[in-house]
């Protein structure tokens, strides 16, 4: 009994050994999609990395690995293959990291996302990369605003969604060390990541001119993952600094070490959601209002009423200074000497 135990155990240990962990290069410069996807034969598209991933159906993690450079998407990257853990993830993320030594602000893959543009609500969306499972990382990129002017008319809107979920059952979506980066003008950035579910989780990315950085969007009702938003920097949105639904309960939300500055409204709520939250150690400065409502009509309550957000630590008057000189490791994020660098927000970790 003893030897035979004594086997199955070594069989147990031994099969995890045999899970597979995949790795697809992708390099816009020198790749082709008939390559194998090795570092040395790399791929040319995300689009078809995302190809081979769907149709693997083996257990075991998968890491997509970025080059520098620019990868234009002509078409909504769509992941579907809902195989992965927490343990085995899918990880789309860059050759170089934000924390590796050698580390550039050009050295960050740039995704353009310029899809064709298809009907949504109240107007057109283009998608970028769509997770559409659960046990995703995406870390380490560039993200830019549409090349698509925002107007269509008085009421309808193009919309530029780089990081898109549409599954209200699906968990655990991490957004790490991310920069979104867009022009209100020419280059519009709408939402930088939007997503059904639970999980979200938003760390150490910097959002630059955007609309929205992040709407953490609706849910099944059921149960899941905690969402959070923690180390990020937000500059210049034209919107608001985040949004929540009523699907995004207080309870399970983490939301600290965050600036959010020069930004119309601090916190947006979906009109109608009563849900409480709470803000600690963060920084919210030069701002027209700290809290309204989105999805109607504002009443000046409904733009100025505070009483759902609870603030513990968070700092309101300073200036924060942001980094323009290209040539410098923290290029568009926190100059050196601005208030709030002891919070850690931004793209590094260390």
């Amino acid at each position: 009994m003893i030897k035979s135990a004594t086997l199955a155990l070594l069989f147990f240990f031994t099969s995890l050994l045999w899970v597979k962990a995949e790795q697809l290069y992708v390099d816009p410069r020198t790749g082709n999609d008939a390559n194998s996807g090795t570092k040395t034969q790399p791929l040319k598209n995300l689009s078809e990395a995302a190809r081979r991933v769907n149709l693997d159906k083996e257990q075991g993690e998968t890491t997509i690995i970025l080059s520098e450079g620019i990868h234009i998407l002509t078409q909504t990257v769509l992941f579907n293959n809902d195989k992965y853990s927490v343990t085995n993830r899918l990880v789309i993320r860059a050759e170089v990291m934000p924390d590796d030594a050698g580390w550039t602000p050009n050295k960050m893959p740039v995704i353009i996302t310029a899809v064709p543009l298809e009907p949504g609500i109240g107007g057109e969306e283009a998608k970028g990369i769509q997770p559409e499972l659960s046990h995703v990382t995406i870390e380490g990129l560039r993200f830019t605003g549409s090349p698509d002017y925002t107007y269509l008319n008085d009421t309808n809107l193009r919309r530029s969604y780089p990081i898109w979920r549409d599954g209200k059952k699906l968990d655990d979506l991490l957004v790490a060390q991310c920069m979104f980066a867009g022009n209100v003008d020419v280059l519009p950035l709408h939402v930088g990541v939007i997503a059904n579910g639970y999980g979200l989780v938003i760390d150490h990315c910097v959002f630059f001119n955007c609309k929205i950085p992040v709407v953490f969007w609706k849910n099944d009702g059921s149960t899941g993952s905690r969402s959070a938003m923690r180390h990020s920097l937000v500059y210049g949105g034209y919107f608001c600094g985040v949004w929540t639904t009523q699907g995004t309960n207080g309870d399970d939300f983490d939301f600290h070490h965050n600036i959010i500055a020069n930004t119309s409204t601090i916190w947006i709520r979906e009109k109608g959601s009563k849900k409480s939250y709470k803000a600690s150690d963060c920084i919210f400065v030069n701002y027209n209002k700290l809290a309204g409502y989105g999805n109607g009509p504002l009443s000046d309550s409904d733009a100025t009423s505070t009483d759902f957000l609870e603030m513990r630590n968070v700092q309101t008057t300073g200036n924060i200074v942001i980094e323009k000189d290209q040539s410098k490791r923290n290029y568009l994020q926190l100059t050196e000497g601005s208030i709030g660098s002891k919070l850690n927000a931004g793209l590094f970790k260390k």
